[in-house]
């Protein structure tokens, strides 16, 4: 039986976004899909369907269009997955003023406007809002200040959302991944590539080398992850922070070197 919901996707051009496109879109749900680039969205709505809208979801102003052409279009809103982000690279002191406003901005006010906009509409329906965070959001990678501050403060916009609307039905929960086999990870294996010498895939591998898994998630695998927290099956789960990054968070860092010796005498 096809799934009714209205699913809005912030993001939704590319990487987890499209992801989550896809696998609503299989279901037979009712997708809004936004995002800044029209052509990555017209390219996924020609495989899923659904009502596009090009803007800034960060953009306070651009959210009272989006909403009242969504409540045209479908009448309801079930569902908010608030995928748009984007880097923050450089240390303090590298860190412009710019750089600092767009990470902050990209990341955190996207995920808050997105969310305030879409609740009136969510209230209705006892919907679910999913944040797209990051291993970011808990601990610091080298030389990306604006982008783990902004992913750190995105868990307690989850916390906050969650505790003020949980008396009204609707339910708040975070995914926060580790490597994701995406255009911006692609990107971001570049410097190695040309340090080392790596291809794409041992680059991701060298990146990988240390987590449990050993291996980056897909696109899809963290999709179901959203999928499952806005379902039926999570409904006593909200304020939730769910760690899909391939066990890499639990590893005790100090005691990799004792790894490391093992694996030389292998």
């Amino acid at each position: 039986m096809p799934d009714s919901r209205t699913v809005v996707i912030t993001g939704a051009g590319t990487g987890i976004g499209a992801a989550c496109a896809r696998l609503y879109a299989a279901e037979g749900a009712n997708l809004v899909l936004i995002g800044r680039r029209p052509e990555p969205l017209e390219q996924i709505a020609r495989k899923t369907g659904g009502l596009i809208l090009v803007g800034d979801a960060a953009c306070p102003d651009t959210w009272k269009g989006f909403v009242t052409q969504i409540f045209e279009r479908y009448g309801r809103l079930d569902v908010l997955l608030a995928c748009a982000g984007g880097r923050g690279i450089g240390n303090a002191t590298q860190t412009s003023p710019q750089t600092w406003e767009a990470s902050l901005r990209s990341n955190l006010d996207s995920a808050f406007y997105s969310a305030r906009a879409c609740l009136p509409l969510l209230i209705e329906r006892a919907g679910n809002i999913v944040l797209i965070g990051s291993i970011a959001s808990l601990a610091a990678g080298p030389e990306v200040c604006g982008y783990t501050t902004a992913k750190h403060a995105l868990l307690g916009l989850n916390r906050s959302l969650a505790r003020d609307y949980g008396p009204h039905g609707v339910r708040v929960n975070t995914v926060c991944p580790g490597w994701v086999i995406t255009p911006m990870a692609d990107e971001e294996m570049r410097p190695l590539m040309r340090f080392y010498g790596d291809t794409l895939q041992q680059a991701y591998d060298r990146v990988c080398a240390d987590v449990p898994l050993r291996r980056p998630a897909s696109a899809e695998e963290i999709a179901k992850v959203c999928r499952f927290l806005a379902s039926p099956d999570a409904s006593i789960i909200t304020g939730a922070i769910v760690v899909a990054d391939g066990g890499s968070s639990i590893v005790d860092v100090p005691t990799l070197a004792y790894a490391h010796m093992e694996t030389a005498h292998a």
